[in-house]
């Protein structure tokens, strides 16, 4: 039975979640605070973490931040705000989804498994390894003007490049599906193909190259899996 810890102040909400999460067999340890949150993963592990961005003591953000320095468990972010900005900053700090409130219990039950179904071949408590910084030489990415750089000079990026980017970065290494990149980078990712992935890939290498010859094969195209980020 997966544990799933859910972090969340409103407890209207946090009993419909509850109740969606043990119908179907999950179980479920609720916290209102951030504090609490880290006290009971610490506790007990878990195999799953449904965050809600807004708690009264400390932002669900921190808390997902805390959680990346021992752990690999898979984060669903719940908030009010449906700022492309929370997206962004909770994607690069290890999120695997985003919902915004309202929504269907339903449909977080559904993401949580379809969540755990790609996660499953990875621990979910700790890390096998240190994981290495998501944003180190040769790029660097200032949050605040939402732009990248690559070997010291900005990339002139469209909206849907600098996100998916921006997904690759958070996580050197890792290969991401097409479908993985457009849950992720796109708001309405039924809306496009798996090659409009393609696309954007080649357009962020040539940028890349712009800058430097050979930094377009940073990124790696793992042939019938998805592409990664190499450093």
């Amino acid at each position: 039975m997966p544990r799933v810890l859910l972090v969340e102040d409103e407890p209207a909400i946090a009993d419909t979640l509850v109740y969606a999460l043990e119908t179907e067999r999950f179980e479920v340890t609720h916290a209102l605070t951030g504090t609490r949150a880290l006290q009971a993963f610490e506790e007990k592990s878990h195999d799953f973490v449904i965050l809600d961005i807004g708690l009264p003591d400390i932002t669900g953000l921190d808390v997902c931040r805390k959680l990346r320095e021992t752990s690999n468990v898979p984060v669903l972010f719940l908030t009010a705000r449906d700022g492309e900005i929370d997206r962004i900053l909770g994607l690069e700090l290890g999120g695997d989804d985003y919902v915004t409130k309202p929504f269907s219990p339903r449909e977080i039950v559904a993401r949580v498994r379809a969540i755990l179904r790609r996660t499953s071949g990875a621990p979910a408590e700790t890390p096998s390894a240190p994981s290495p910084p998501a944003l180190s030489s040769p790029f660097h990415h200032d949050s605040s003007a939402m732009r990248i750089h690559c070997h010291g000079l900005p990339l002139d990026l469209t909206a849907h490049e600098y996100k998916l980017l921006l997904v690759l970065l958070g996580q050197p290494g890792r290969v991401f599906t097409r479908d993985q990149l457009l849950d992720r980078a796109w708001e309405d990712p039924g809306a496009v193909t798996d090659r409009t992935v393609d696309a954007h890939v080649k357009s962020i290498r040539a940028k890349l190259r712009a800058v430097r010859e050979g930094a377009e094969d940073f990124i790696e195209t793992r042939r019938g899996l998805g592409y990664l980020l190499t450093l």
